[in-house]
């Protein structure tokens, strides 16, 4: 008889982030704040990065309020100086790092043709969504090689599967993160480093706002948070959800068909008045901000819960399925 229990057991202290060390970046609002106190809730010593000092400590004071543990780093990953700071710091003081979570981006939506002049939108996206974490990535590589153990979560973009319009810039940035990891990944094999890439869907956060209704349906900050948890605990190479799948497919089946279907949601939806050169506010800041209130959901019935659950499952069944 197979001794089912021990192997079950394994897989559950496999999962378990008690005591881990996990740094978050972009960590002092939005997806990166929520995603500090859900990862601190399973027990896990939250190392947060961010530009916002006061906003960090907030962060750190709402975890240790609520009984978890949390140290905050004020620190710049566009910065090289900045970066190898912290990072000594981090491990003089807690010895090592066993996960990486890349949250910290930066969003532009604009049109190409409205950016023929605006170099720096290419420039400021690839600081920090590609450069910024590949710095994080190749300053915590050497002692998690050393130590056999490593685990990295990239906060990627659905869009980078369907290829949204007026995102050209945030995209390419999340694209080259993809390829960086897919990569690593590959070569760190016998080092026993891991890599998930998370294709989020819309998030709501004021980043949003002013580009107004884009057709799509969005999520919270606890949804995105939660679906880091899992990255973390059940270090899957990819998390999708099924609009990307989709649209994967369709690059690979009818290549023709989905760009004229992207085209013309292009044509229906406007340009933001930012991205026409409107005197605004521009949109171009942290790709986490401060939550925007959510309306109250209706709660799901048991079954219908289950029957979801199920479905979920049997997708990733399905090869080049990430549900």
């Amino acid at each position: 008889m197979t001794d089912t229990s021990g192997y079950l057991a394994r897989r559950r202290a496999s999962r378990d982030l008690t005591g881990k060390h996990i740094v978050i970046t972009g960590a002092s609002s939005g997806i990166g704040r929520s995603a500090a106190v859900a990862v601190a809730e399973k027990g896990a010593i939250v190392l947060l990065l961010a530009r916002r000092g006061d906003e960090l400590a907030d962060v750190v004071e709402e975890i240790e309020a609520a009984g978890g543990e949390a140290h905050g780093y004020q620190c710049d990953i566009t910065d090289a100086d900045s970066v190898d700071a912290v990072i000594t710091l981090i491990l003089s003081q807690h010895g090592h790092i066993d996960m990486l979570v890349n949250n910290a981006g930066r969003s532009i939506r604009r049109a190409v043709h409205r950016s023929t002049d605006r170099m720096h939108d290419f420039e400021r996206t690839m600081a920090v969504n590609y450069f910024g974490a590949v710095r994080m990535t190749l300053a915590l590589l050497p002692q998690m090689r050393e130590r056999k153990f490593g685990h990295i979560v990239n906060i990627s973009s659905a869009g980078v599967q369907v290829a949204t319009p007026r995102f050209a810039a945030y995209l390419a940035s999340k694209a080259a993160l993809d390829m960086f990891a897919e990569v690593t990944a590959a070569e760190m094999r016998t080092d026993n480093i891991t890599f998930t890439t998370i294709h989020m869907p819309l998030v709501r956060t004021p980043m949003i706002t002013p580009s107004g209704d884009q057709g799509t349906s969005t999520q919270s900050p606890e949804w995105a948070a939660a679906t880091i948890v899992r990255a973390l605990s059940e270090r899957p190479r990819r998390i999708d959800v099924p609009l990307g799948t989709l649209a994967e497919y369709g690059t690979l089946i009818a290549p023709g068909i989905k760009e004229r279907v992207l085209h013309r949601y292009y044509r229906a939806i406007p340009d933001s008045p930012a991205a026409k050169g409107e005197t605004v506010v521009e949109p171009e800041t942290e790709a986490v901000e401060i939550v925007v209130p959510q309306r109250r959901r209706r709660s799901t019935p048991p079954a219908l819960r289950v029957t979801g659950t199920a479905l979920r499952r049997a997708a990733r069944l399905v090869p080049g399925t990430h549900w």
